[in-house]
This record gives structure tokens, sequence and C-alpha cells, in this order.
């Protein structure tokens, strides 16, 4: 590079990288979640629903009595979506680390936005199919709310749309001779 030569340093990748890192991340822990629905006497995860006793005398500690989930069509579908979406975006993360290591970013970057974006239409469809079912298929006598784990689900997937969209931005453009 001479003294007149201008070089722009435009580091869209590496923070596209790092959003598909961040949304891996977030999904995994959305997915392991013991906290997806909570009230005051209940809880679900993706794996297993938990209730707690009424205590029959005031001394009496009350007992959590958990059981698996896996038994109902929806949260199998819900955790097989986020589940597919979770693996595509970790193929979707090698892809750009091994593209963005060995330079040969330009060619993969297609590859890697359409994998995230499917994996964007997979986490939406889970992420709104739980709420629908469970509200359809389970009458609460009490308050209960969407906790941490179902929200960690959609930060991964607004993770895994800004990765994709940054992705798919052309900079190779505005590095030519131009500068």
């Amino acid at each position: 590079m001479s003294v007149n030569e201008v070089y722009v340093f435009r580091p869209f990748k590496l923070i596209a990288l790092l959003c598909v890192f961040l949304a891996l991340c977030l999904d995994l822990v959305a997915l392991l979640s013991p906290a997806w629905v909570t009230a005051e006497h209940f809880s679900l995860s993706l794996w297993e629903s938990c209730s707690q006793s009424v205590a029959r005398h005031p001394t009496d500690e009350p007992q959590w009595s958990c059981f698996s989930t896996l038994t109902s069509d929806w949260q199998i579908a819900t955790l097989v979506l986020l589940g597919i979406g979770a693996a595509t975006t970790l193929v979707a993360f090698l892809v750009a680390l091994i593209s963005l290591c060995r330079g040969t970013q330009r060619q993969h970057y297609r590859t890697v936005a359409v994998f995230l974006f499917t994996a964007v239409v997979l986490q939406a469809c889970a992420l709104v199919l739980y709420p629908i079912k469970f509200i359809d298929g389970t009458v609460l006598q009490t308050y209960h709310e969407f906790n941490w784990g179902y929200g960690l689900g959609w930060g991964a997937t607004i993770f895994m749309l800004g990765g994709g969209i940054l992705f798919c931005l052309r900079t190779d453009i505005y590095e030519d001779a131009m500068y």
C-alpha cells in the first residue's frame, strides 16, 4: 500500500459472525431453560412440566411433582423445530468461521445467509406455535407468564435474522479500485 492509497475496513462480516455466535448461545440456553411458562404453583419447560402440591398441614413442605412433556405432540414439534433451527445455526456459524479464517469469504456468504434465514423461519414457527398451543390446551386458574426461556428463544431468532442480513450485504463493491 502506497502513501496515497486508503484502505477502508468494514467489519460487517465480523459483526455478522458475532451475531450468529450470540444467537447460538442464546438458543442453547433457551433449549435448556427450566422456565418457559411460570405461574404461582406451576412451571413448564420444553422438557418437563412441574406443579407444586398444596401442603396439608402448615408445617409440611409443599412438594414439586414433575413429568415429561415429550408426550404432547405440539411440545415435541416445538422442540424439534427449535433443535433443527439451532443445528442449522451451528452449521452456518461453522461455515462462516471457516470461510472468514481461510479468506474465501465471498464464496460462502449466500450459503450462510440461506442457512440463517432457514433457521429464523424454523425458530419463528416454533415460537409462535408454543404459546398458541399452550393457551389452547392448558387452563390455569391463576396468572401465568411466558418467562425468560421463551424470551431467549426470540432473542436468538432476532440475532439470527441480523446475522443473515449482514451476510447479505455486499461490501466488496465498495472495496474496488475507486479508493
